[in-house]
C-alpha cells in the first residue's frame, strides 16, 4: 500500500495513493458508507499503532464523480469514518502538490459531503474553502457527572460538533489528560441525551496578542486535535455568526491546545449558514509502502 503522510499543524494525514478496497463507484458518500461498513479491519490496521499512531487521519484517494475535481477523497481515523477533514484536506493539497499533481493556484475536491475548494498558496500553505456550516442548536445544556451542568452549542462544519465556551478546565498543554476526559465525558452525556455528536470543543481565551482563542478538540477515536481541527473551526464560525461577533470577511487566527495556528474567515451561504476559509500549512514528512504480513499478529493493529 503506498502511502505519503504529512502534518497539518501537527495533526498527522496519511494520504492512500493505492492498496486500498475496491468501494465501486457512484457517490463519495455511498462509498464512505460502504468503506464504514464494510472494511473496519482496513481502517483500523492503517491507522491505529503499531503501523499508524494516536491522532492518525487516513485519507483515501480515489476517483471524483465530478471530473472538475482535483481528486475525490474518503477521510477516516481508528474509530470511525469521517464525513470530512479540514487539516486533512490542507495535508491533502500539500501531498498533491508534492507529488506534481497540482501547482499553485485554486482547485477542487470532492469529499462525501460535498465538493471544498483548495487554493495553494505556496507548497505548504492551503486555503481550504468549506462546505457551508451551520448552528443547529444555541445554548443546549447537559448534566455530566463529575462536572454538572455544561452548556454549548451543536455545530456543524463537516462534522457534528458540541462547543463549550469557555472551556470549564482550563487549556493549557499540561491539561492533556484532564482535558481529554473532561470532552469524553460531555460527548457521553451528549450521547445519553440523543445527540449524535461526534466530536467536542473546549474554546479558551487567547494565548498570545492577535489570537481570537485557544481551543481543544476531541476526536472520535478519543485522540485530541493537534491542529486547531478544520471542521470544528468552520462549526465555530457558524456560531460567532449567528451570535453577530464576527463580522463577515472578517480574519480571526485560532490556536490549538498546542499552539499551531489557522487564520479564519466566512462569507454568507445560500442556505442559512457560512462559507469557511481556513488556511494552514501542512508539511508532507514520509512517502512510504506499507506491508501486511500474513504472519504478523498485530497486522489489522493494536484495538483500540
Amino acid at each position: 500500500m503506498h502511502v505519503i503522510d504529512s502534518h497539518t499543524g501537527g495533526e498527522p494525514t496519511r494520504v492512500i495513493l493505492s492498496g486500498g478496497p475496491d468501494l465501486g463507484t457512484g457517490p463519495l458518500a455511498d462509498r464512505a458508507r460502504r468503506l464504514a461498513a464494510e472494511h473496519g479491519t482496513f481502517t483500523q490496521a492503517v491507522c491505529a499503532e503499531p503501523r499508524g499512531q494516536v491522532a492518525m487521519v487516513c485519507a483515501l484517494l480515489t476517483e471524483p464523480v465530478d471530473p472538475g475535481c482535483a481528486a475525490g477523497v474518503i477521510y477516516f481515523d481508528a474509530a470511525e469514518v469521517l464525513g470530512m477533514c479540514g487539516h486533512g484536506t490542507i495535508g491533502l493539497a500539500a501531498t498533491l502538490v508534492h507529488m506534481g499533481r497540482i501547482g499553485p493556484g485554486e482547485h477542487r475536491i470532492e469529499t462525501p459531503v460535498g465538493i471544498v475548494g483548495v487554493q495553494v498558496h505556496d507548497a505548504a500553505t492551503v486555503t481550504v474553502t468549506n462546505v457551508e456550516s451551520h448552528r443547529l442548536e444555541a445554548a443546549v445544556t447537559l448534566q455530566v457527572p463529575g462536572l454538572g451542568p455544561v452548556t454549548g452549542d451543536v455545530a456543524w462544519g463537516g462534522n457534528r460538533f458540541f462547543i463549550v465556551d469557555p472551556s470549564p478546565v482550563p487549556l493549557h498543554r499540561g491539561a492533556i489528560r484532564t482535558l481529554t476526559d473532561t470532552a469524553i465525558a460531555i460527548r457521553t452525556a451528549a450521547h445519553a441525551a440523543g445527540s449524535d455528536i461526534d466530536h467536542v470543543i473546549l474554546q479558551g481565551p487567547p494565548d498570545a496578542p492577535g489570537v481570537h482563542g485557544r481551543n481543544f478538540v476531541l476526536c472520535p477515536d478519543d485522540a485530541y486535535d493537534r491542529s486547531p481541527c478544520g471542521t470544528g473551526c468552520s462549526a465555530m464560525l457558524a456560531c460567532l455568526a449567528a451570535d453577530g461577533r464576527l463580522a463577515e470577511g472578517a480574519q480571526i487566527v485560532q490556536h490549538s491546545i498546542i499552539g499551531s495556528a489557522y487564520t479564519l474567515s466566512w462569507k454568507a451561504g445560500t442556505q442559512g449558514g457560512v462559507i469557511p476559509s481556513i488556511t494552514g500549512k501542512a508539511h508532507v514528512m514520509a512517502e512510504a509502502t506499507l506491508l501486511f504480513d500474513a504472519d504478523d499478529p498485530f497486522r489489522n493493529g493494536i484495538p483500540q
